[in-house]
């Protein structure tokens, strides 16, 4: 899905003319303000996949079971 996406959005941007292009960052810049600084390289989200793989090897994880116990520890302490 998400490659579908991105293949869309580029064939657009590829027809479209300079001041297009500079119209369409301007409404995505304002529409989406901070997203910016967001942006990681592909680089950079690799390397993390490849610590969340390594995490997830040594068992530094919860199953959704643990997860939805903490959710209601946390819940229960609020009321």
């Amino acid at each position: 899905m998400r490659a579908n996406v991105e293949r869309q959005l580029n064939s657009y941007i590829h027809v479209l003319s300079a001041t297009e292009k500079k119209s369409l960052l301007g409404y995505v810049k304002t529409t989406f303000p901070g997203k910016e600084e967001e942006a990681m390289s592909l680089e950079q989200e690799n390397k993390e996949l490849e610590d969340i793989d390594a995490a997830k090897d040594r068992g530094e994880f919860y199953t959704h079971e643990e997860a939805m116990k903490m959710m209601k520890v946390l819940i229960d302490t609020k009321e």
